[in-house]
């Protein structure tokens, strides 16, 4: 009864915050809890659902390079530019803290809550996007693992 109060509580969030992509997300999860023959199928999704949101957002990123709107003369532009290095340095910080956050999130599994509390709070209140999850673990877990902070 608790997960669904507490999915209810998003789906209630996220209608106040018009956060369409939560809206759907939770409605999904809620329909799939209600049929028996999906309990499986939410596990899997819990398992590798974030590689595959990760490959999902990899083919977005890709499809202007396919649709010939970037090409090699944008990337060597990028490489000239301060703008460009920061993106290669923020792209490499992002990737680590990544590989950090999932090892967090497998094995500190109560900090997700706190996580998604964020992520919704970020979505619904500051018109954000919810892809950060795996980014804010790792930045917990670098915080954490800084400042010498235990769960």
């Amino acid at each position: 009864m608790e997960s669904w109060l507490f999915l209810l509580l998003i789906l209630a969030i996220a209608y106040w915050g018009r956060n369409m992509s939560l809206i759907i997300a939770t409605v999904v999860v809620m329909v799939m809890k209600l049929t028996p023959v999906t309990t499986k199928w939410l596990s899997l999704i819990g398992s590798k659902g974030i590689n595959w949101g990760v490959t999902i957002i990899s083919v977005a990123i890709l499809v202007p390079i396919a649709l010939g709107q970037i090409g090699f003369a944008d990337l060597i532009a990028a490489f000239k530019s301060i703008p460009g290095w920061v993106a290669i340095i923020a792209g490499i910080a992002v990737a680590i803290l990544s590989k950090y956050g999932i090892d967090q999130l497998a094995n500190v599994p109560q900090i997700t809550v706190m996580l998604v509390l964020g992520t919704i709070i970020g979505v619904v209140l500051f018109k954000g996007v919810a892809a950060g999850p795996v980014i804010a673990s790792g930045m917990t877990y670098l915080i954490v693992s800084l400042f010498n902070l235990h769960y």
